[in-house]
């Protein structure tokens, strides 16, 4: 039995609808934690809900850490650091992360989309994509499309017959706009179907 919000989707969108009857309501359960998620992005170039490599959670196992605060960092960059090979500019944004967290105290649950948009956007390094992602995982807020995620596009390119050479964003602003203030949900269910279609390998 589909939810009203599982219904109103897929009646909203056919091409939605048809995954929503194949594959469970995504699920995430978030550390509500933005400096965090922030930090697994810069360092692996992937919000860790995402991440398949796991590299920002092997750092955080090689440091003893299960969740990264401004307060512990220090003892997570001297634990974790030594091995690694991140780009100078990483370092810099992290750095700039730093500073803003011990000059700001920010409540990020009391703040609007765009709000969070214009605070985080004023951290040189980071940009829209990061964002997207922290409002989307993070603070779940509703109706989030990451237009500039690659796997997004390419599952909607595929699945919706989009031309990924033309105006493509416009396109996908087409599309999203039957998913109105359910559109998070939308999004993660694509990404959990991608996910779904790859093989699975089975250890012996």
């Amino acid at each position: 039995m589909l939810s009203p919000v599982q219904q109103s989707l897929a009646k909203a969108d056919p091409v939605l609808g048809s995954i929503i009857q194949q594959i469970p309501m995504p699920e995430i359960t978030s550390t509500h934690n933005v400096f965090h998620d922030l930090m697994s992005c810069v360092i692996e170039q992937q919000i860790h809900y995402r991440s398949t490599k796991k590299i920002f959670a092997n750092m955080l196992r090689a440091a003893g850490l299960e969740q990264l605060h401004p307060e512990n960092f220090a003892h997570f960059e001297q634990q974790a650091f030594a091995n690694s090979r991140l780009a100078e500019s990483k370092f810099e944004t992290m750095a700039r992360i730093i500073d803003f967290w011990e000059s700001n105290h920010v409540d990020w649950a009391s703040l609007k989309d765009m709000e969070v948009r214009n605070t985080l956007a004023s951290i040189k390094g980071i940009g829209p994509w990061t964002i997207d992602m922290l409002l989307l995982y993070t603070l779940h807020r509703p109706s989030i499309v990451p237009y500039d995620d690659y796997h997004l596009k390419e599952i909607m390119v595929s699945l919706y017959g989009l031309d990924a050479k033309t105006k493509l964003k416009a396109q996908m602003m087409q599309v999203t706009e039957a998913w109105d203030q359910q559109a998070s949900l939308a999004v993660l269910y694509l990404l959990d179907w991608k996910n779904s279609r790859k093989p699975r390998i089975f250890e012996r």
